[in-house]
Protein backbone atom coordinates (compact mmCIF):
# COMPACT_ATOMS: atom_id res chain seq x y z
CA UNK A 1 0.00 0.00 0.00
CA UNK A 2 1.53 3.31 -0.97
CA UNK A 3 1.71 6.06 1.65
CA UNK A 4 -1.42 8.60 2.13
CA UNK A 5 -2.59 11.09 4.40
CA UNK A 6 -5.60 11.63 5.25
CA UNK A 7 -7.52 15.05 5.85
CA UNK A 8 -9.71 15.67 8.60
CA UNK A 9 -12.36 18.15 7.32
CA UNK A 10 -14.91 19.80 9.34
CA UNK A 11 -17.14 21.23 6.28
CA UNK A 12 -17.40 21.42 2.19
CA UNK A 13 -15.47 24.12 2.10
CA UNK A 14 -13.09 22.48 3.64
CA UNK A 15 -13.29 19.54 1.57
CA UNK A 16 -12.65 21.58 -1.45
CA UNK A 17 -9.39 22.91 -0.06
CA UNK A 18 -8.45 19.53 0.89
CA UNK A 19 -8.89 18.94 -3.61
CA UNK A 20 -7.73 21.47 -4.19
CA UNK A 21 -4.70 20.47 -2.58
CA UNK A 22 -4.33 17.58 -4.00
CA UNK A 23 -5.54 15.10 -1.10
CA UNK A 24 -6.93 11.96 -2.19
CA UNK A 25 -9.42 10.90 0.61
CA UNK A 26 -10.83 12.95 3.99
CA UNK A 27 -13.04 12.57 6.70
CA UNK A 28 -15.91 14.48 6.64
CA UNK A 29 -17.18 16.19 9.55
CA UNK A 30 -19.24 18.68 11.69
CA UNK A 31 -17.91 20.84 14.62
CA UNK A 32 -13.83 19.99 14.82
CA UNK A 33 -14.35 22.13 17.97
CA UNK A 34 -15.81 19.38 19.70
CA UNK A 35 -13.67 16.64 18.43
CA UNK A 36 -16.01 15.84 14.90
CA UNK A 37 -19.52 15.27 14.58
CA UNK A 38 -21.73 13.81 12.13
CA UNK A 39 -21.71 16.11 8.76
CA UNK A 40 -24.52 17.24 6.82
CA UNK A 41 -25.60 15.28 3.89
CA UNK A 42 -25.53 18.35 1.98
CA UNK A 43 -21.54 18.76 2.62
CA UNK A 44 -21.19 15.10 1.42
CA UNK A 45 -23.73 15.62 -1.58
CA UNK A 46 -21.46 18.62 -2.58
CA UNK A 47 -18.18 17.14 -2.36
CA UNK A 48 -19.11 14.09 -3.93
CA UNK A 49 -20.44 16.03 -6.71
CA UNK A 50 -17.72 18.27 -7.25
CA UNK A 51 -14.85 16.45 -6.62
CA UNK A 52 -13.32 12.90 -6.87
CA UNK A 53 -12.23 12.49 -3.24
CA UNK A 54 -12.90 9.10 -1.35
CA UNK A 55 -14.63 10.25 1.36
CA UNK A 56 -15.41 8.33 5.05
CA UNK A 57 -18.05 10.47 6.81
CA UNK A 58 -18.62 10.71 10.80
CA UNK A 59 -21.17 9.01 12.55
CA UNK A 60 -20.93 11.02 15.77
CA UNK A 61 -24.23 12.56 17.35
CA UNK A 62 -22.56 14.93 20.37
CA UNK A 63 -19.36 15.15 21.94
CA UNK A 64 -18.74 14.25 25.69
CA UNK A 65 -18.17 10.50 25.01
CA UNK A 66 -18.58 7.62 23.02
CA UNK A 67 -21.03 5.65 24.70
CA UNK A 68 -24.70 5.68 23.15
CA UNK A 69 -27.83 4.91 24.72
CA UNK A 70 -30.68 3.50 22.33
CA UNK A 71 -31.98 6.37 21.00
CA UNK A 72 -28.67 8.01 20.27
CA UNK A 73 -27.27 4.70 18.43
CA UNK A 74 -30.82 4.34 16.40
CA UNK A 75 -29.96 8.11 15.46
CA UNK A 76 -26.57 7.21 14.40
CA UNK A 77 -27.36 4.14 11.73
CA UNK A 78 -29.90 6.46 10.73
CA UNK A 79 -27.43 8.83 9.71
CA UNK A 80 -25.10 5.97 8.37
CA UNK A 81 -27.55 4.78 6.17
CA UNK A 82 -28.55 8.62 4.81
CA UNK A 83 -24.64 8.81 4.05
CA UNK A 84 -23.87 5.71 2.57
CA UNK A 85 -27.23 6.09 0.34
CA UNK A 86 -25.58 9.32 -0.95
CA UNK A 87 -22.27 7.75 -1.64
CA UNK A 88 -19.83 7.62 1.22
CA UNK A 89 -17.19 5.53 0.71
CA UNK A 90 -17.06 4.73 4.31
CA UNK A 91 -18.03 5.63 7.72
CA UNK A 92 -16.29 6.45 11.03
CA UNK A 93 -17.42 5.42 14.16
CA UNK A 94 -16.88 3.90 17.22
CA UNK A 95 -19.26 2.87 20.24
CA UNK A 96 -17.95 2.28 24.15
CA UNK A 97 -19.49 0.94 27.40
CA UNK A 98 -18.72 2.84 30.55
CA UNK A 99 -16.32 0.63 31.21
CA UNK A 100 -13.80 1.46 29.11
CA UNK A 101 -14.22 -1.81 26.77
CA UNK A 102 -15.76 -2.09 22.60
CA UNK A 103 -19.51 -2.14 23.00
CA UNK A 104 -19.49 -5.45 20.28
CA UNK A 105 -23.15 -5.31 19.91
CA UNK A 106 -23.30 -1.64 18.89
CA UNK A 107 -20.23 -2.03 16.91
CA UNK A 108 -21.59 -5.53 15.30
CA UNK A 109 -24.98 -3.33 13.87
CA UNK A 110 -23.03 -0.40 12.78
CA UNK A 111 -20.29 -3.09 10.65
CA UNK A 112 -23.25 -4.74 9.14
CA UNK A 113 -25.06 -1.29 8.04
CA UNK A 114 -21.39 -0.41 6.32
CA UNK A 115 -20.70 -4.11 4.62
CA UNK A 116 -24.02 -3.91 3.38
CA UNK A 117 -22.90 -0.76 1.03
CA UNK A 118 -19.65 -2.80 0.73
CA UNK A 119 -18.37 0.30 2.42
CA UNK A 120 -15.31 0.80 4.46
CA UNK A 121 -15.80 0.47 8.48
CA UNK A 122 -13.26 2.89 10.72
CA UNK A 123 -13.76 2.87 14.08
CA UNK A 124 -11.96 6.17 15.25
CA UNK A 125 -10.55 7.40 18.14
CA UNK A 126 -12.65 5.93 20.67
CA UNK A 127 -10.18 3.04 21.06
CA UNK A 128 -7.72 5.42 22.67
CA UNK A 129 -10.21 5.56 25.46
CA UNK A 130 -10.23 1.78 25.78
CA UNK A 131 -9.13 0.09 29.03
CA UNK A 132 -7.54 -2.93 27.39
CA UNK A 133 -6.05 -1.89 23.97
CA UNK A 134 -5.27 -5.72 22.76
CA UNK A 135 -8.78 -7.23 23.62
CA UNK A 136 -10.22 -3.99 21.73
CA UNK A 137 -7.90 -4.65 18.75
CA UNK A 138 -9.11 -8.27 18.73
CA UNK A 139 -12.59 -7.63 18.92
CA UNK A 140 -12.64 -4.92 16.21
CA UNK A 141 -10.68 -7.60 13.50
CA UNK A 142 -13.10 -10.44 14.55
CA UNK A 143 -16.37 -8.16 14.04
CA UNK A 144 -14.85 -6.73 11.07
CA UNK A 145 -13.66 -3.59 11.17
CA UNK A 146 -11.25 -2.58 7.91
CA UNK A 147 -9.08 0.43 9.72
CA UNK A 148 -8.42 2.16 13.19
CA UNK A 149 -7.75 5.98 13.86
CA UNK A 150 -5.78 6.41 16.80
CA UNK A 151 -2.86 8.87 18.68
CA UNK A 152 -1.60 5.73 20.07
CA UNK A 153 -3.81 6.46 23.59
CA UNK A 154 -2.20 9.41 23.90
CA UNK A 155 -3.52 12.79 23.12
CA UNK A 156 -1.64 13.47 20.39
CA UNK A 157 0.46 11.28 17.90
CA UNK A 158 3.68 12.15 18.57
CA UNK A 159 3.18 11.16 22.20
CA UNK A 160 1.93 8.13 21.38
CA UNK A 161 4.41 6.47 18.63
CA UNK A 162 5.35 3.63 20.38
CA UNK A 163 1.98 2.48 20.92
CA UNK A 164 1.26 2.96 17.49
CA UNK A 165 4.42 1.34 16.04
CA UNK A 166 3.19 -1.84 18.41
CA UNK A 167 -0.20 -1.93 17.33
CA UNK A 168 1.22 -2.20 13.35
CA UNK A 169 3.76 -4.96 14.29
CA UNK A 170 0.96 -6.56 16.52
CA UNK A 171 -2.10 -6.08 14.24
CA UNK A 172 -0.90 -4.15 10.73
CA UNK A 173 -1.68 -7.49 8.89
CA UNK A 174 -5.24 -7.81 10.38
CA UNK A 175 -6.14 -4.28 10.35
CA UNK A 176 -5.04 -0.70 8.53
CA UNK A 177 -3.30 1.46 11.23
CA UNK A 178 -4.31 5.14 10.87
CA UNK A 179 -1.85 7.74 13.06
CA UNK A 180 -3.78 10.66 14.03
CA UNK A 181 -3.75 13.87 15.85
CA UNK A 182 -0.74 16.47 15.40
CA UNK A 183 -0.19 15.07 12.37
CA UNK A 184 1.37 17.89 10.40
CA UNK A 185 3.90 18.78 7.40
CA UNK A 186 6.73 18.60 10.32
CA UNK A 187 6.43 15.55 11.60
CA UNK A 188 4.44 13.14 9.72
CA UNK A 189 7.71 11.78 7.52
CA UNK A 190 9.29 10.61 11.02
CA UNK A 191 5.95 9.10 12.13
CA UNK A 192 5.44 7.36 9.15
CA UNK A 193 9.21 5.95 9.30
CA UNK A 194 9.46 4.93 12.59
CA UNK A 195 5.97 3.59 13.39
CA UNK A 196 6.09 1.55 9.65
CA UNK A 197 2.39 2.31 9.46
CA UNK A 198 1.12 3.88 5.74
CA UNK A 199 -1.54 5.94 6.55
CA UNK A 200 -1.73 9.29 8.40
CA UNK A 201 -4.76 11.71 9.21
CA UNK A 202 -4.08 15.06 9.12
CA UNK A 203 -6.63 18.14 10.58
Amino acid sequence: MERLVEICCGSYEDALNAYYGRAKRIELNSALHLGGLTPSIASLKLTKKNTNLKIITMIRPRGAGFCYNDIEFEVMKEDARCMLENKADGIAFGCLNQDGSINEKQTKEMIDIIKSYHKTAVFHRAIDCVNDIDEAMNILITLGVDRILTSGLQGKATRGKEMIKYLYDAYGENIEILAGSGINAGNAKKMLDYTGIKQLHSS
